[in-house]
């Protein structure tokens, strides 16, 4: 019986791309997205779905659906996000709260939404589309990073939780890719890019670097072969670093003491 695979935010980027490779590759896969329409993404045999992670009676409901439907969720894909460009200072509270509600709070309420059915099941597979920001800082990210560090601590503990019950749960802490993130994925605060600001040659330095890596970026193809390795993979390690930035800072992340691994982003970044 083919494996179930339910993707969060999958209508464009990472996530429809997972989705079009699992399907590819024989799992019946539920696309999350949120277009009450649910014209996207058109990939042929992938089961579209509406899915808003800021709003738990959808995802209850699509739950709900795919177990009414299947019989089960055998894997759940987190993938959902979205980054905040703000400094500190100059953050809203609708802002901050909006990072934290997408990339951490939708995150926790979907996966609690399956796991009664995966502890029932004593089976179930739970991938978490973190971040290399998980694991380290970054200028005027300091929001999309907290919230990543929030997955990577809530992943650490629910495997926990979930181990009694042959429940793995994982990260992919992902480096930067070519999608539409750079367009569609950042919200850029307002004051923070004003001529005017204190953090302008900040700004006119690092953010370029940001937009060019993602627009630039390599096909994010590895993250989709990452998710199917794990999910066929028993003994898949906890977190799986995927692209450059990845694989480059979080080796030197656990090899250097925190100040001199902050002394080597200063130069990688040119900050």
């Amino acid at each position: 019986m083919n494996k179930v695979v339910l993707i969060t935010g999958a209508s464009s980027g990472m996530g429809k791309i997972t989705a079009g490779f699992l399907n590819d590759n024989g799992y019946t896969v539920y696309a999350g997205t949120r277009s009450k329409t649910l014209a996207a993404p058109s990939i042929k045999g992938v089961n579209n779905i509406y899915l808003d992670v800021t709003d738990s009676e959808s995802m209850n409901a699509a739950v709900e659906h795919i177990i009414a439907q299947e019989g089960k969720i055998d894997v759940l894909v987190n993938n959902a996000g979205f980054g905040l460009i703000a400094t500190a200072e100059d953050a809203t509270d609708e802002e901050i709260f909006q990072q934290f509600d997408v990339n951490v709070f939708g995150l926790m309420k979907m996966t609690r939404s399956v796991l009664p059915y995966m502890r029932a099941a004593k089976s179930g597979v739970i991938i978490n589309i973190s971040s290399f920001l998980g694991k380290m800082g970054l200028p005027l990210l300091s929001h999309y990073n907290a919230s990543k560090y929030a997955v990577e601590g809530f992943v650490d503990s629910i495997r926990f939780e979930m181990a009694p019950y042959d429940v793995r749960v994982h990260s992919i802490q992902s480096g930067f890719f070519g999608t539409n993130f750079a367009k569609n994925g950042l919200m850029v605060n307002a004051a923070t890019t004003q001529e005017d600001s204190p953090y302008s040659a900040l700004v006119a330095h690092f953010v370029p670097v940001v937009a060019k890596a993602i627009n630039e970026g390599p096909s994010p193809q590895p993250i989709a072969d990452a998710v199917k390795a794990i999910i066929e993979d028993e003994k898949s390690k906890i977190a799986i670093p995927v692209g450059v930035e990845a694989t480059s800072f979080m080796p030197m992340r656990k090899e250097l003491s925190d100040e001199s691994f902050e002394v080597k982003v200063k130069e990688t970044f040119g900050l």
